[in-house]
């Protein structure tokens, strides 16, 4: 008993315990932006309670009711189809902040995005494509793929962007 106390009282200070194994693992640093506009597969997540209403990258309050989503590598601005793999449902999104931070996911969604492609509390994560639509180049050109959203999906995309969002103009090239 006295060496087990002594053991925890000369313990260094601060010394974590090791990362349970089914951990996710979190990745830093800046990733390098991705302008091709090509199709990539990967791991969705939707936002936390914690994040509703904080400031996005671009400026504008995260809507937990919106279609805004994160990306690591898409630019801000980005139109993109994203498909729930399992599913086979769709929905358009439009990049306004930066993460997921999360090794092997590529897109965080909105609450709202992910309950409207079947990803659900109790599931999570899901496969997911994310099929870029409309990417807006360092130039002020935007870089358009073979896919483009339906009407209704456009109307959704206009209706009330931030002021610091270019998504009107993404739709009015159109």
């Amino acid at each position: 008993m006295l060496a087990a106390g002594l053991a925890i009282a000369f313990s260094p200070l601060g010394a974590a315990e090791p990362p349970h194994r089914d951990a996710p693992q979190r990745v830093s640093g800046p990733a390098k932006p991705d302008l091709s506009a090509r199709k990539r597969r990967g791991a969705a997540s939707y936002y936390a309670r914690q994040f509703f209403g904080k400031t996005m990258a671009n400026g504008a309050p995260m809507n937990p009711r919106g279609n805004n989503a994160a990306s690591r590598t898409l630019p801000l601005g980005t139109v993109a189809k994203v498909t729930n793999v399992a599913t086979g449902k769709s929905a358009i999104i439009k990049i306004e902040d930066r993460g997921p931070y999360i090794k092997g996911r590529i897109v965080d969604l909105s609450p709202a995005t992910a309950h409207e492609i079947g990803i659900t509390k109790r599931i999570g994560v899901a496969k997911v494509v994310v099929a870029p639509i409309a990417v807006p180049l360092p130039d002020g050109r935007v870089k358009r793929s073979g896919e483009s959203p339906g009407h209704d999906e456009t109307a959704r995309l206009a209706s009330n962007p931030h002021p610091k969002s270019n998504a009107r103009n993404l739709i009015q090239r159109e």
